[in-house]
């Protein structure tokens, strides 16, 4: 392992523990897989960051588009009443 030079499998048969307790140890541990964690924990608070601010804009979108469709549907009966045509 880290100092040992030992493999996750020859450890957990030389003390009994399973692999599975000794590569979350490791993964605790280890100062290398630290970095990611917290690079990771970094990685998923942009996200919803991100997913947040997404959807605050489609909302900005879904309500301009609404109030350009009201608009237009306004434009429309402007001119094509009667007085307006030729």
């Amino acid at each position: 392992m880290l100092n040992t030079g030992k493999t996750v499998q020859s450890l957990s048969d030389e003390y009994v523990v399973s692999t599975a307790s000794i590569n979350r140890w490791k993964k605790e541990f280890d100062p290398k897989y630290r970095i990611a964690s917290e690079e990771s924990k970094e990685s998923l608070l942009k996200i919803k960051a991100l997913e947040k601010e997404l959807k605050e804009i489609k909302l900005e979108r879904d309500i301009l588009k609404k109030a350009v469709s009201i608009g237009m549907s306004n434009f429309m009966v402007v001119f094509t009443e009667p007085h307006y045509l030729p």
